[in-house]
Parts: C-alpha cells; sequence; structure tokens
C-alpha cells in the first residue's frame, strides 16, 4: 500500500524494471574490487549481486544513482555516460 506523499513503494524497481531512464551506468573494475560488498547494501534498488564472487549491477532495475561508487572505498565503481 502507498502512503500519503509517495510516488512510489521503496524497492519497487524489483517488480518494475526502470534502468531505462537511466543516465550513468555503473562500472565495476573488478581488478579493483576488495569485496567488502558495501556496494551491495548501500544499493538502494539491491540491483548489485555476487556472481561468481563478483560483484555485478543488474541494469535492467539499475536507475544510476551513483551511491555505490561513492560508497566504494576502493573506487572500484565508475559511473560511465550511457549511449543510446
Amino acid at each position: 500500500m502507498i502512503k500519503a506523499g509517495e510516488l512510489v513503494k521503496p524497492g519497487s524497481t524489483q517488480i518494475t524494471k526502470t534502468g531505462a531512464w537511466r543516465t550513468f551506468a555503473p562500472a565495476v573494475e573488478h581488478n579493483k574490487c576488495i569485496k567488502c560488498s558495501l556496494c551491495e547494501i548501500y544499493c538502494p534498488e539491491s540491483c548489485i549481486h555476487q556472481e561468481s564472487g563478483l560483484f555485478v549491477p543488474d541494469l535492467a532495475y539499475c536507475k544510476g544513482c551513483g551511491i555505490c561508487s561513492h560508497e566504494c572505498p576502493s573506487k572500484a565503481i565508475i559511473m560511465v555516460l550511457e549511449e543510446k
């Protein structure tokens, strides 16, 4: 149930793919990653998951907010401009 003043429920991108309107996308430099999992923890849409020991964003659900990049202590995630 959506509360007064809310446009959508938090975490709603797990139901609705919102990655299409993103301008910037996270790019992970796996050789710099220290596997702290802060990107996965801080992602507001829970679209970063560990696959075969690597942290990978699911771009179908990523809004391009850049929080993962900002929170990464080793700067292994950079935000890159997407070409459409």
